[in-house]
């Protein structure tokens, strides 16, 4: 049973923060050091002061600060939250994307209310899980997916909007009768995860080793794959080395692929093997592996002398990630680019308070 509730949210308020522009922020894992030192610069109370912080302890100190000075406030009553998203993806159309916005309880994968469809690595683990014990709160919300349709009419004015590099982001506190009714549509419901499973696994460590029933919640927005604007587009490699890559030549390619492609040596070559692309490109083993969304830039990147060789991928089906899942394997790091990414710091989650452990879910609004 996935088991989520509506919670108190920790917002900012704009009249003590500045302007909501200047204040959020792409999720921590895609923030590089330029854009880091940006946002930062941008205001000294940008989300990404607490989600890429100096040090654990710094964060913790400032997320006090900011609460104690009504920078962040919490909200008096639980809710669930609509979140759209307008964009304009890679390919150059535009789209909106939607989902809701609440605490989910964190489920061992073995249970099979949760699935993951990547592998993680332990590394990004370990900073999200000394940062958690620090600051006890969810600054950060993962993207699941759920094989649904949500129907929201009646939509009035947004209680939040913002433009963060080019994503136009509104959220719709949802009415107590909606949220009751998806709460239990959603009892019977696997859930996938898209994007976050570092700081999903990282939250069902810290619930192993805080024991807290508060510390068994996180913070997710649950986006219904029957909607138009959900698309995942391919996660180009380049490497230092191909490994045993070899393929057939062929033309250059069309925008559509055939089938994955290896460039060298301004030549392509037509990949062949069993299973998804970035499967058959993982066997080869190629070696000092980087990625990008933009295949342009991965065939630039070779032919300017940064990498031997460009492994340009078609994007998965939203079904071929599904079935991956549900047969309990997983994909090889980077196999998907679901986009646009979730910005942070429209909602944050606080641990203690956050969520009402003790009434049903639905329940408390």
């Amino acid at each position: 049973m996935a088991a989520i509730r509506p919670f108190r949210a920790l917002r900012y308020d704009e009249a003590a923060a500045g302007p909501l522009e200047s204040l959020v922020a792409p999720p921590y894992d895609v923030v590089g050091d330029e854009q880091r030192k940006e946002l930062q610069e941008r205001s000294p109370h940008n989300v990404v002061h607490l989600t890429l912080p100096e040090s654990e302890e710094a964060a913790a100190a400032l997320l006090a600060d900011w609460r104690a000075r009504g920078i962040l406030v919490q909200e008096r009553e639980p809710s669930y939250w609509w979140l759209v998203q307008e964009y304009v993806g890679p390919d150059g159309v535009a789209r909106s994307r939607a989902g809701l916005v609440a605490a989910l309880r964190a489920e061992p994968y073995a249970e099979r209310i949760v699935l993951p469809h990547e592998r993680t690595h332990a590394g990004p683990k370990e900073g999200r899980l000394r940062l958690l014990r620090a600051t006890r709160t969810q600054l950060e919300p993962i993207f699941l997916l759920w094989d649904g349709t949500i129907d929201v009419d009646g939509l009035q004015e947004p209680e939040l909007e913002v433009d963060e590099g080019g994503v136009v982001s509104r959220l719709w506190r949802l009415g107590a009768e909606f949220g009751d009714a998806l709460t239990e549509e959603l009892r019977d419901a696997q859930l996938l995860i898209a994007d976050g499973h570092h700081r999903y696994e990282t939250a069902l460590a810290f619930h192993a080793e805080d024991g807290a029933e508060e510390s068994t919640w996180l913070l997710a927005v649950v986006v219904p794959t029957g909607q138009e604007g959900l698309t995942i587009f391919p996660t180009h490699r380049t490497a230092q080395s191909a490994g045993t890559a070899a393929g057939t030549p062929i033309d250059p390619p069309a925008e559509t692929l055939p089938g994955p492609v290896l460039y060298r040596q301004g030549r392509y070559e037509l990949l062949e093997g069993d299973g998804l692309d970035p499967e058959i490109v993982e066997r080869a083993a190629p070696a000092g592996v980087t990625y990008t969304p933009r295949r342009e830039e991965a065939v630039a990147t070779v032919d300017g002398g940064g990498a031997e060789a460009a492994f340009l991928l078609r994007p998965p089906r939203i079904e071929d990630v599904w079935a991956v899942a549900r047969r309990g394997d997983v994909m090889p790091q980077k196999s998907t680019f679901f986009y646009p990414k979730l910005t942070s710091g429209l909602l944050l989650l606080p641990l203690a308070g956050g969520v009402d452990a003790t009434a049903p879910p639905g329940a408390g609004r």
